[in-house]
């Protein structure tokens, strides 16, 4: 400790440098917390997924609807607890740019093992005693100051046998949903509601929920239930919601290469940067250690001393950038959910941020320590 004043005075000998290799470390420390963060959030939705919910749709894709009468043979599939046909209309409330979702399940008795949602028991008795009935997503419900009772009429493209596009439901409760990944503009109703009162795309649904009893059983139930339809008119893909999420995640590529990439390139740069610093302060400073070597400073402590100047500021800075990345995270949850730094991170990190520091500063540390105090006086 007795060294301190003077490696915190070598810091702050040339404070514009110094404080440029500060905020190098500590930007570049931000972004290594970011892209950590990123990754945790991705990895926490595919781990979150659950795998005891299915979804069967079109072997086409999503776009493509299917019959209603596949729902039975999809129940009959062992292993499979409930199935529910979902149908889906996309409109607007009020303005255009106020985005919802018609969401038509059949709400029989146990519909919600399917899904992720979560409702009282009697907001789902409402939906199923209520023809024109809602549930809404309890953020979207506080979001327009919505509650039990409200008419709310949704703009759409699908007409009615009345001919108006405009679908107005009555409120009779809320849900919440666990996913993370989903919307919140979800507004649950009645398919067969829907079903009857549409024009066209009668009998038809864009996919089906499944609830299984064994989620280690799920490729086994998939690859059932796309065998009962091969070679038909209506050909299915059945996946679980983890798999789902996988697939989104691997979408955008390689993500654990990709941040790994990244943090290379920029530790990469900021070891040259802060190297070369490093390489021109020693310079400077070359009748300073001279004379700390003519008053009794070995040649180790002069190489300790300069190592923990560069150390101090590369550990202090890569704190700061983690932290600032850490106070960025609940907004940033706003977009990516999930996104967290843990403790193995932030160890990882601050030993990064000493390997920067060592590195960097041990060419010039070992040049100090090799300085012979004749020649240094004599180039003065």
């Amino acid at each position: 400790m007795k060294y301190l004043p003077l490696v915190w005075a070598g810091i702050w000998r040339k404070r514009g440098r110094s404080l440029l290799i500060f905020l190098q470390v500590a930007v570049a420390f931000t972004l290594f917390g970011v892209l950590q963060g990123v990754k945790t959030g991705a990895e926490h939705a595919v781990a979150a997924a659950r795998a005891d919910l299915l979804i069967v749709h079109s072997r086409l894709g999503f776009a493509v609807p299917l019959t209603l009468a596949m729902l039975e043979p999809i129940r009959s599939v062992p292993g499979v607890k409930e199935a529910i046909p979902v149908a889906l209309i996309f409109g607007a409330y009020q303005k255009p740019d106020q985005q919802v979702a018609l969401v038509g399940i059949k709400p029989d008795p146990g519909w919600l093992s399917a899904f992720t949602y979560t409702s009282s028991p009697a907001y789902a008795k409402a939906l199923r005693a209520t023809r024109t009935g809602a549930l809404v997503n309890l953020a979207l419900a506080r979001k327009y100051g919505w509650k039990v009772g409200d008419r709310i009429p949704v703009m759409t493209g699908v007409a009615q046998h009345s001919g108006s596009t405009v679908w107005t439901f009555e409120v009779v409760g809320t849900f919440t949903d666990s996913d993370i990944a989903t919307q919140t503009t979800n507004i649950l109703v009645n398919y067969d509601y829907l079903n009857e009162a549409r024009v066209s795309g009668k009998d038809t649904v864009n996919h089906f929920r499944l609830a299984i009893a064994d989620p280690r059983a799920a490729a086994t139930i998939c690859e059932a239930i796309d065998a009962r339809f091969a070679n038909s008119p209506n050909e299915t893909r059945s996946e679980s919601m983890r798999e789902l999420a996988q697939e989104d995640l691997q979408s955008i590529g390689n993500l654990e290469f990709l941040i790994r990439a990244v943090v290379a390139a920029v530790m990469a740069a900021l070891l040259f940067a802060t190297a070369t610093m490093m390489m021109q302060s020693m310079r400077e400073r070359t009748p300073e250690i001279a004379v700390l070597k003519t008053v009794g400073f070995t040649s180790g402590t002069v190489f300790a001393l300069t190592l923990a100047e560069s150390a101090l500021l590369c550990v202090v800075a890569g704190g700061v950038g983690l932290a600032v990345a850490t106070l960025a995270f609940p907004f940033a949850s706003r977009f990516v959910h999930g996104i967290s730094m843990p403790w193995i991170i932030i160890g990882l990190g601050l030993a990064s941020a000493l390997g920067v520091a060592l590195v960097s500063s041990a060419v010039p540390a070992i040049r100090a320590a090799r300085l012979e105090v004749a020649t240094a006086l004599a180039e003065q």
